[in-house]
């Protein structure tokens, strides 16, 4: 059967195996700008010459531009957060670090009726069906909580007052869930896959142990699940670290696919997650980008890149690509240009 990207990506949601395993390119802004001066490409074409099998849409945030407190802010977030640095870079400080109850209900919370959708469904219509589309709010309400409040104050409040957290996370999910709900309302029948992201893991394993994690945060995890299964679509997370002890409760909550799995963290061993958890769900990533991608050449980035697709690719429900969305500006293009040959002609190779 000769299969387009969308046709090769849904089957692989369906956890049958294709003409050839599924590429994901996540790429930084800066890694971008360099290869396509280097490709001598735009940015379609840089999609194309790796040879991605998604594309994505977006619609951002309009809403009111508050007064900003610190003026080297280099970006705001919808929550008032004001950050400075590399990136995003870091917050200034925590607006809700000594909050009480009371005072979330008087917080000035984002609208999701500012998120503007005019342009959603036509980004995803220029596709043609050709790729599998994600779409939906990124939705990272974890590391919202943890600016807002402060991550050592969130994790002592766990314990010592439940409600506040609950309340707190709650009301930032009400946004994200709203956004994504006018997202979906417009362009459900044109996206493919709910993709959102938190990143719940570290190098050395969960940033909160699993009862921790069940208890504050999964009901929010399912929530975001049920809601993109709610309107006909594949539900993909991205949370990379070593997460292996949290699978088998979000294998429980519905997701269907988690992005980018990291084999140099802590208990993400290739062979033993495929086995455990293969069955049951997508995995994204695990061609290792911290510093195979880095410090490789491409002879040894394409034998890497096989030595991955051996453990993983067989009996489908795996998207190749760097153990990392953000494959980073360091990175040579030849050796991005090589994982993607290997991941193309993989199959090939075995028969």
């Amino acid at each position: 059967m000769e299969m387009n990207s969308r046709d090769r990506v849904l089957f692989t949601f369906a956890h049958q195996e294709t003409d050839r395993v599924p590429l994901w390119c996540g790429m930084s802004d800066e890694f971008q700008a360099k290869a396509m001066r280097e490709l001598n490409v735009d940015a379609e074409g840089l999609l194309v010459r790796f040879g991605d099998d998604f594309r994505r849409v977006f619609a951002p945030y309009r809403g009111p531009t508050p007064a900003l407190r610190h003026p080297d802010a280099t970006w705001c977030s919808p929550f008032g957060v004001e950050r400075h640095g590399l990136g995003y870079g870091q917050p200034f400080d925590h607006p809700l670090a000594e909050a009480t109850l009371r005072d979330l209900e008087t917080y000035p919370w984002p609208d999701p009726a500012f998120v503007d959708v005019s342009k959603v469904r036509q980004q995803a219509q220029r596709y043609g069906y050709r790729y599998a589309i994600l779409g939906g709010d990124w939705s990272p309400f974890w590391h919202d909580a943890i600016d807002l409040v402060g991550m050592e104050t969130l994790m002592i409040r766990m314990f010592e007052d439940p409600e506040f957290v609950d309340a707190l996370l709650g009301r930032i999910v009400d946004y994200y869930a709203g956004a994504s709900k006018r997202i979906f309302e417009k362009a459900d029948d044109e996206i493919d896959i709910f993709f959102f992201g938190n990143d719940f893991g570290s190098q050395t394993g969960p940033l909160v142990g699993p009862a921790e994690f069940e208890r504050f945060l999964l009901p929010h995890v399912r929530r975001l699940v049920r809601l993109g299964h709610t309107y006909g679509l594949k539900t993909q997370m991205h949370c990379c670290g070593g997460i292996a002890q949290l699978l088998p409760l979000l294998i429980d909550a519905g997701l269907d696919a988690i992005h980018a799995v990291q084999p140099s963290c802590c208990g993400m061993d290739l062979p033993k997650l495929k086995a455990d958890f293969g069955q049951h769900i997508v995995f994204n990533g695990a061609i290792d980008s911290h510093h195979i991608l880095i410090d490789g050449t491409p002879e040894t980035v394409r034998q890497k890149t096989c030595e991955v697709l051996d453990i993983m690719a067989p009996g489908g429900a795996y998207i190749a690509g760097a153990s990392h969305d953000t494959v980073l500006e360091e990175t040579p293009v030849a050796n991005m240009l090589a994982m993607c040959e290997a991941i193309r002609n993989w199959r090939k190779s075995k028969k």
